[in-house]
Parts: structure tokens; C-alpha cells; sequence
């Protein structure tokens, strides 16, 4: 019981991280089409960002303003870096994306240095929030599921109950209808662009205490964001929200159990006694597959169902 209730609690912070981070992603997507590969290095500089400015003014002030940072980065780089290479089409646009991640990464190594630093939660936060079977779950993790879930809320009633949410799903799919009923298309991009690399930086601030501020944490979790995106189905904030959980709680519960393959071939009366080589394969512990899960789920995602749990476009 102890190792389902913790599983669960942790695999539910770490779902709701990919969830922060994944959001502003799948915002870029659904509207712009746009697979951005710097992504993740949005969510590097939103941390970083954070560590500069409560080294002066306190974490507080940070979680504010290092995401607002960011947005307004994103929002530049969409409109004087990706506004003209997407004429080129979308090979270009992940090119520059691709080389932007790797700028980025030295920007904040030329700036900050290569050493981890020292990016610790508020001391407001610093305590356990509860005990249960003698483990005690920290009040920042609680404080990291309540800014997820608000983000999720907040967003969902963006898209749908505001005119900027129906501005936004309407410039996606008839983009010159809505300039000419008198909106400015081009804005609309770069603030979604911009709101989107807001999320991952906020993202960035968040996470940066628990999971270590250094220049290699956007390659951490780079690429497990666009497993999330496509399992999700491309565009769905919905379906990223679900896929984030489900990827969340798989690599919680691998790496929690340890079991072995030939544990549960020799239950059911299956034995590789005479194959060595498969024997050795079949030896492997959950947690020493659980990295992998993701992208195992993400290969049969791709297979039987390319939409993604509840997306429509076609991956």
C-alpha cells in the first residue's frame, strides 16, 4: 500500500511537470504547426532566469517575472527568426529550431557557466506537507501539482469560454478569414509563440529546485516532451494532459517495482535455462527499462493508433 500511494503521488508531480512543459509545446502546434525543438531550452532559461532573480529578490519574484522573461524571448524570436523561415516550409522551421536549442544551450553556459547551480525551493515550502507509512511527502511537490493543474484550468478555459481562445482555434484553421474580419494573424502567432515558451519557462522555475539546474537539463527532458505531444495526438491540450499523467505514473511505477521479466516468465512456467543471450535479456529489471518505456509506448501509439489518444491530426 505504502509503494502504490507514493507511486502515485509521484508519479503524478512528474506527469504534471511534462504537462507544464508539453502545454505551450502543443499551443505552438495547434496553432502554427510548428514542432519547436528549442522547447525545452525554454524551459533551461526559465530556470535559470529564476536562480538570477531570487539570488537578488527572492523565489517569489522569480516565479513571476523569469516566466514573463522567457515569453518575451519566444515572442522575439518567433518574429524576427521563425516568421521568415516559415516560408521556407517546415523542414526550415525545424532546422532553425534545432540550431536555436543548441545556441541557447551555450548562451546559458557562456553566461552561467557549466556547473550546477545552487537553486533551491523557498523556505516557506521547505518542510513536509504530511507522513504516511513513515514517508513524508514535501509541501513543494504538493506546491508543484496545484500550479499544474491551475495552468491546465486555465488554459482549457482560455481556448473555449474567452474571445481570445475563439480568436486563437479559429486563426488555426481559417487564418484569413480571421485577418479579415480585422485581427492581426502575425500578432496572434507571436503572442501564442510567446505564451507557449512562457509555459516552459514557468516550467523551468518550477522544476529547477527539484530536478537540478545545469546546462544538460533541457536534453533530459527534450525529447520525452514530444513522446508526450504525440501519444497525447498533435494539438490536443486534453490529450497532453492525459499522456503526461500516463507517461508520469509508467516510469513512477517501473522504476518503484522491482521485478524482473523472468519473475514473470517463471510464474508462468516459462524458462530460457538453455538460451543464455535470452535469457540475460529477460533478466533486466523494470527500473533499468523504465527510461525506455515512453518511447516503447509512443512505437505502438505510432502503430495502432497515429492520432494519438485524442488527437486528429495524423502524426
Amino acid at each position: 500500500m505504502e509503494l502504490v500511494v507514493f507511486s502515485l503521488l509521484n508519479g503524478l508531480v512528474t506527469g504534471l511537470l511534462l504537462f507544464m512543459l508539453s502545454s505551450g509545446l502543443t499551443l505552438i502546434f495547434s496553432m502554427m504547426g510548428v514542432l519547436n525543438f528549442a522547447h525545452a531550452s525554454f524551459y533551461m532559461l526559465g530556470a535559470y532566469f529564476a536562480y538570477t532573480i531570487s539570488g537578488y529578490m527572492g523565489f517569489w519574484v522569480g516565479l513571476i517575472f523569469a516566466p514573463i522573461l522567457v515569453g518575451v524571448v519566444g515572442a522575439l524570436i518567433q518574429r524576427y527568426g521563425l516568421r521568415y523561415v516559415h516560408r521556407w516550409g517546415h523542414v526550415a522551421e525545424l532546422v532553425f529550431t534545432f540550431g536555436l536549442a543548441f545556441l541557447i544551450e551555450e548562451v546559458v553556459q557562456f553566461f552561467w557557466g557549466k556547473a550546477t547551480k545552487d537553486y533551491h525551493e523557498p523556505e516557506l515550502l521547505d518542510f513536509p506537507l504530511f507522513t504516511l507509512f513513515g514517508q513524508s511527502f514535501p509541501a513543494y511537490k504538493a506546491f508543484m501539482i496545484f500550479i499544474s493543474i491551475g495552468i491546465f484550468i486555465a488554459l482549457l478555459m482560455m481556448l473555449t469560454r474567452t474571445r481570445v481562445g475563439l480568436i486563437i482555434q479559429a486563426a488555426i484553421t481559417h487564418p484569413n478569414t480571421v485577418a479579415n474580419l480585422g485581427h492581426n494573424v502575425p500578432l496572434v502567432f507571436m503572442g501564442v509563440f510567446g505564451v507557449g515558451s512562457a509555459l516552459a519557462g514557468l516550467a523551468g522555475v518550477i522544476a529547477g529546485p527539484a530536478l537540478g539546474t545545469f546546462p544538460g537539463m533541457a536534453f533530459v527532458l527534450g525529447s520525452i516532451v514530444f513522446v508526450v505531444i504525440v501519444v497525447g495526438g498533435l494539438g490536443s491540450l486534453a490529450g497532453a494532459f492525459v499522456a503526461s499523467l500516463l507517461i508520469g505514473w509508467l516510469q513512477t511505477f517501473a522504476i518503484a517495482l522491482d521485478y524482473s521479466m523472468t519473475d514473470l516468465l517463471d510464474l508462468l512456467g516459462v524458462s530460457f535455462s538453455d538460451d543464455h543471450v535470452l535469457r540475460d535479456l529477460w533478466s533486466l529489471s523494470l527500473p533499468q527499462v523504465a527510461p525506455i518505456l515512453p518511447y516503447l509506448l509512443l512505437i505502438l501509439i505510432l502503430i495502432f493508433r497515429p492520432t494519438g489518444l485524442m488527437g486528429k491530426r495524423e502524426t
